[in-house]
Parts: C-alpha cells; structure tokens; sequence
C-alpha cells in the first residue's frame, strides 16, 4: 500500500463512523504550501463555513501558509466563522492525516475560539 493509499482507508473509516453522528463536520485539507477548513452540515450537502491561507485577507498576516502559525490562524478564523454560522458543536474530520503538527494546530486553535468537539 502506498502511503496516499493508506492515508483514504483512514479518512474512510473516520467518515462513516462520522455519517453515523449526524453532526456538523469539520474536515481539513492540508497540502505543502495550504491549509483548508470547512464546516459541513450533517447531510454532507452544504459547505456552512470555509477558511484557508489561499485567501487574500490571510495570506496578508502569514508570510508562509504551509507551517504551525498559519493552520492555529485558520483554525481560528473557521471558529469565528462557524459560531457566525451558528455552530458550535461539530465532529473532527482531519482527513486520514495525523493529529499531530498543522492539524493539531488548527483542532487547538479551534477550540480555543469556541468549537466544541
């Protein structure tokens, strides 16, 4: 198995025990140079709050998109956004990646600005 191979059996695991929640989720996407955000109604079909460090407005506070700093201010960027929304209690999508460096940032970040998970 490669490692992208194993990396979407996780997020397949992650995500039906998730479906089974009926909750709002929050899934992240992390690539080199960007962190994304999104907070997903429970039926999966509608995007309730997005937030990245490919946006203009964030991309003018980090120098970098791709580190520890830029994942803790999307994190609390998706918060605020999400409470905007309405939500405040949503389940932890981290898309088969490990909770560890910019994803635990971002869940961290999260938190501490109000989302409960």
């Amino acid at each position: 198995m490669t490692t992208l191979n194993k990396r979407q059996r996780r997020a397949r695991k992650t995500r039906a025990v998730i479906a089974g929640q009926s909750t709002e989720r929050l899934t992240v996407h992390r690539t080199n140079l960007h962190i994304y955000a999104q907070v997903i109604d429970a039926a999966g079909e509608k995007v309730l709050a997005s937030a990245s460090t490919a946006e203009a407005e964030v991309r003018k506070k980090v120098k970098n998109g791709g580190n520890v700093e830029a994942a803790t201010v999307i994190g609390k960027r998706i918060a605020e956004k999400a409470k905007k929304a309405g939500v405040t209690q949503v389940a932890f999508d981290r898309s088969g990646n490990k909770y560890h460096g910019r994803i635990q940032a971002l869940a961290e970040a999260a938190r501490e600005n109000g989302l409960s998970f």
